[in-house]
This record gives structure tokens, sequence and C-alpha cells, in this order.
């Protein structure tokens, strides 16, 4: 391999990672409209047409998963559970050979109804974000009245045989900063596996302010203040949460530091927005079409070549830091989490 091709053999970047771990959008709207993603009007959506169908999903993560290494394949949104097909997309990744790892990031609301059928369908496990258990900010936070139906879907996601429920919360300096502890308990009490993750600058409204973020240091502080946090012994990895014992463990407690501690250099990631576009990042500034291609009748090895091609492209790292870092245009809910 010279310096300016990508490895035929993966999702190999210039830099050395493989990426095996694959994002798919599969809706860029949400029934929710947090204040750190999106307006209160919600935002435009992608048009019918512009999204991928069911069968170009499928086949889409079919190529990940057959020709180029991926392991692992997680539904994200907007909130995936509006995508009508969710459950049979799911099933059709399930029946892939080799089998990849199938997840959800949701944030809960109907999961209790659907967790069943989805795990029928071969859903392995879940995350569920939830950031503060008083009703009253949670309807600041997400302008909805829809507390008891995440912390039902929670329980549903549970009581289905998913394992670990995974609970993701964003603390915000002023908002819920005094909810760790709770959160924390929280989790505990049901079982849950909980992670936090600092604020990131993917707000559709660009609002973000890196000195009212609540970072990974300030969360630590709070929790030590309320339970004994010893270092994880198992080995991180590609993981992007830093990880705790609590209390002797065997439960466990997350941190992603994207802001503060960034693990680019770890990064197994690609992604795959629901109108079809490979993102190599998170925070990258440019996309790469697979659905034109894939409509115009580019083969299985054709779309392969092309995501190799984006991936080798991938930056060194987010860029935070860089006094010329640009928010990417896309909010978190086109790009998906």
């Amino acid at each position: 391999m010279n310096a300016d091709q990508p490895n035929a053999g993966g999702l190999v970047d210039r830099y050395g990672r493989t990426a095996r771990s694959l994002r798919v959008s599969l809706t860029d709207k949400c029934n929710l409209r947090c204040t750190y993603c999106m307006p209160a009007e919600g935002l435009p959506w992608l048009a019918g047409p512009d999204l991928l169908t069911d069968d170009e999903v499928v086949r889409l993560v079919g190529v990940a998963v057959r020709r180029l290494g991926v392991t692992e394949v997680r539904f994200t949104g907007g909130e995936p559970l509006i995508r009508p097909g969710l459950t049979r997309i799911v099933a059709a990744v399930a029946a892939l050979a080799p089998r990849p790892r199938i997840s959800l990031t949701t944030n809960g609301i109907g999961l209790d109804r659907v967790a069943p059928a989805l795990v029928a369908a071969g859903l392995d496990r879940v995350n569920v974000s939830l950031d503060t258990l008083d009703a009253d900010r949670f309807v600041r936070l997400t302008r909805r009245p829809r507390l008891t139906d995440v912390l039902a879907g929670l329980a549903g996601a549970a009581a289905a045989g998913l394992r670990p429920v995974k609970v993701n919360a964003v603390l915000m300096r002023g908002v819920n900063d005094d909810e760790a502890p709770a959160l924390l308990r929280f989790a505990l009490a049901h079982g849950y596996e909980l992670r936090f993750i600092e604020q990131m600058p993917l707000d559709a409204q660009h609002g973000w302010d890196r000195s009212a973020m609540v970072t990974a240091d300030e969360i630590l502080t709070a929790l030590t203040g309320a339970f004994d946090l010893r270092p994880d012994p198992v080995v991180r990895g590609a993981t992007p949460a830093e990880s705790w014992l609590v209390d002797g463990g065997p439960a466990r407690v997350g941190v992603i530091a994207s802001v503060t501690r960034p693990f680019c250099g770890d990064c197994d990631r690609t992604r795959l927005t629901a109108d079809g576009q490979v993102r190599s990042c998170l925070f990258a500034t440019s996309e790469s079409d697979l659905r034109g291609a894939l409509r115009a009748g580019a083969d299985d090895v054709e779309l392969a070549r092309r995501w190799q091609r984006a991936m080798w492209d991938k930056a060194a790292g987010h860029g935070i830091d860089d006094p010329t870092f640009l928010q990417p245009a896309r909010p978190m809910s086109a790009i998906g989490g």
C-alpha cells in the first residue's frame, strides 16, 4: 500500500486505524427537541426520496460487514424508533454472515412496546438517552413532557432481555449538573449501565460554549463525593468511555470525554447518514456519497471501494482545540449519534 491508496482489506485510514464499528442513521427526525441538539421548531427534515430505503440500508450494511470487516452495527437517528422499517432492517442485518453485533441508540420513547420484537429480530443491546430524573427539568431540556415514557422504555428494554441496558446522560452547567450522583443511584438500582457524555459542538444552533460544558473531571469529582470509584481493570481498547468500578464493582460507570480527553487515536468508527453519505468522523466537514452510486447501479465491489477511499482520508483527530476548528454544518440529529 502506498501513501495515497487505501488498503484493499478493510476500512483503514492513513494513520493506521481500522474502522470495525458502523453507525447507521435511519432518520434525521426526532420526537424530542433537546435544547443542545435542535431548536424548538425542529429542523428542515430530509425529503423522503433522499432517504435510503430499507433495502438500500441493508445492502450498504451488508457491504460493510461482508467486504469491509465491520463487526458492530449501531442504528441511530434522529430517533430510530420512528423509522417504520426498523424491525425489518434489524432482522435483515442479523441474518448477515458473518453476523455483526447489533445495537440501538434511542431516546426510549415507545421502546417498551417494540423491545420484544426488536429482540426477536436480533437486537443485542440498547443505549437510552436520559439527562434528568426531574419531570420539570425534562420538559425544559427536551421541550416535551415525556419522562415517564423514557423510563417505561428503559424498563421495557430490560424486561425484553436486552443486556446491558446503557443510559447516556449529558450534563449542562446550571441546568442538570447537580444530578450526577442521582443518575448513578438510579442506574445502580435498576441494573442499568450509566455513561456520562461531555456536551459536544454538534447543535443545530451552533451555540456550543466550551466554558459552559461540564467536563469529565467535574463529573468524576461529583461522583467521588458520593461513591467509591476505582479504575476499571478491563482494557479499554477502542471503547469511547473511560470506565470505573462503583463501590468495588461489579457495577460500572463510564465517562465519554470527547472534548477534554479525546480518544481519536483509537477510533474505530465509520458512519452512514440517513441519506447515504459516509462520514469518517462526527466532526467531519465533508462526506462521500454512496446513495448516488448505489442508485446509479454500482456493484458491491465499487461501493466498497468508494467507502474505503472515504475512510482513508479520515483526519487524525476532531480538532476541537484547533483555532481553525469549524463545527459541522449538519447537527447531531442529521449525522447520527
